[in-house]
């Protein structure tokens, strides 16, 4: 229905262009919907349309040889893990920024904090760079009690969506590497 509408419609435009008077649209007969072709195009020899054969698929005329093809590049989803996680910490009440170096899987106490990376990542050089680590935070609370006040990511590139925020010392990360210039813990 909608399709006879649109067509009525087109035709009163054409019509009323060439000056054709309404009652002249009414009296016109149609083509049924199943029967229009939308593959046909004007003739320019007379005022009926032509039919074009479509293609037998589009397969056969964009057929490309696979040898043309240059190959995707490997999907590069590898991280390097580094053995080096590089924070940095600000004393609050000082306002003074310590950058110190923790080897995975090591702890160092920084104020109140004693600060364990368990896995540092980077990306592949061609890619975006993306830095990460999986942190523990302990507190050594004033009792001498160690509290567990953060676990999770922590990434270079967004230091404010994991830091650990506390009342004297925040801490964040600032890159991984893959030595220091401090000896690396025995054993």
């Amino acid at each position: 229905m909608r399709q006879s509408t649109t067509l009525l419609c087109a035709a009163m435009v054409l019509f009323s262009a060439t000056g054709t008077r309404a009652q002249d649209i009414q009296q016109l007969e149609l083509p049924p919907l199943g029967s229009l072709d939308p593959f046909a195009v004007p003739d320019e020899s007379d005022d009926g349309l032509q039919s074009l054969e479509p293609p037998s698929s589009l397969g056969e005329q964009f057929e490309v040889p696979p040898e043309a093809v240059p190959a995707a590049p490997p999907v590069q989803a590898a991280r390097i893990a580094n053995t080096v996680a590089e924070f940095s910490g600000i004393d609050k009440i000082t306002g003074r920024i310590t950058s110190f170096d923790v080897y995975v899987n090591e702890t160092v106490q920084f104020g109140a904090l004693q600060v364990t990376p368990r896995v540092c990542y980077t990306s592949q050089p061609t890619e975006a760079p993306q830095t990460d680590s999986f942190v523990e935070v302990d507190e050594i609370t004033l009792e001498r009690e160690i509290r567990r006040i953060f676990t999770g990511w922590m990434f270079s590139d967004s230091p404010g969506l994991n830091a650990v925020e506390h009342p004297v010392y925040d801490v964040w990360l600032k890159s991984c590497k893959s030595e220091s210039p401090l000896p690396p813990p025995a054993g």
